[in-house]
């Protein structure tokens, strides 16, 4: 898988994904570029049947943009920064 690729398929591990960013040891916005623990996530959106949210929401920047090492993607600033110039044609300060 090239780069593209895996940018490609981490951005589809990055919403309804609650079971996922739990089981996760650390977090990462790929719009603001924040790394954290998964227990900072305090907004979820896209609430399931039980009205239980399952997409994180970043706790500095506040966008529906976090992806968790459980993902088998690598929670680092070289990755997230690819993810945010694919997803948001820029850069995120670092």
């Amino acid at each position: 898988m090239n780069s593209h690729e895996r940018v490609l398929a981490a951005h589809k591990r990055s919403i309804r994904h609650r079971n996922e960013i739990e089981l996760s040891k650390v977090c990462g916005c790929f719009y603001c570029g924040y790394i954290f623990a998964p227990n900072e996530v305090s907004e979820w959106i896209d609430k399931n049947g039980k009205g239980i949210g399952q997409t994180a929401m970043c706790p500095k920047c506040g966008i529906d943009s976090v992806i968790g090492d459980n993902s088998g993607f690598p929670i680092t600033k070289e990755f997230l920064s690819a993810m945010c110039s694919h997803c948001f044609g820029g850069e995120f300060d670092t």
